[in-house]
């Protein structure tokens, strides 16, 4: 019996270990993380932690309110990881609990309860030819004003600046933004397809109003040399 003790012991302190040396493989540290241990669970934090920051801030554009959201998201982790059965990638089961932590942030300042599952199916649009929703669209790429990006980025309506963001910014593929989002990989394609198209016509407008007050700008000064 002594024997068994000392052998648990040895195997808790060399985990131990393991979890602060940060080579405690995920798996292990999902595993033990479910079962209460509190460096397994700081273990998954500093794995997920930078990715989970960098879509919230892509999300809201605002640091402080994204690291808030991003210690939001891992609260939910500590409460809900129990629950996670391995029936998807972990960082997508993650990323999905932090989109949602997000999205409702964002409504709540909205007031939209607007779901991804209302978005229309790309066929039923219109009567015209069905179009390649979801492909690079050329219209965003190439030399784009930073500024003006980042804010009208910031006007999308929840949903599209979620999927945006997931797909042209994190790089998801449409399967896995269904999955986090919890819709239909149609209505990615379209929720996507609907974000690039508003935002084309923000970044239009910017440049229609950058445009006037420049001109305004000239008139003024021709005024004053006369």
């Amino acid at each position: 019996m002594h024997r068994n003790i000392r052998c648990a012991a040895t195997g808790i302190v060399a985990r131990t270990r393991r979890i602060e040396n940060g080579e405690l493989p995920e798996a292990d540290a999902i595993r033990l993380a479910q079962q209460g241990d509190a460096a397994a669970f700081e273990r998954i934090y500093q794995l997920h932690n930078r990715r989970v920051y960098s879509l919230c801030l892509r999300m809201v554009g605002n640091t402080a309110e994204a690291e808030d959201l991003t210690q939001e998201a891992f609260l939910q982790l500590f409460r809900k990881i129990s629950t996670f059965r391995g029936e998807s990638a972990f960082s997508t089961w993650l990323h999905r609990l932090a989109v949602n932590v997000v999205l409702m942030r964002l409504r709540k300042k909205t007031g939209s309860e607007t779901s991804l599952e209302e978005v229309t199916q790309p066929d039923e649009e219109g009567g015209g030819p069905r179009k390649d929703f979801g492909a690079p669209d050329l219209g965003l790429s190439g030399s784009i004003d930073r500024v003006n990006l980042k804010r009208a980025v910031d006007q999308l309506p929840a949903g599209y600046k979620a999927v945006f963001v997931l797909h042209d910014v994190q790089g998801y593929e449409h399967n896995e933004i269904a999955e986090i989002m919890g819709c239909s990989i149609g209505n990615s394609k379209s929720q996507l397809h609907k974000a690039r198209m508003r935002l084309r016509e923000l970044l239009h407008e910017a440049e229609r109003n950058k445009a006037r007050e420049e001109r305004q700008a000239f008139k003024r000064d021709a005024a004053g040399e006369d």
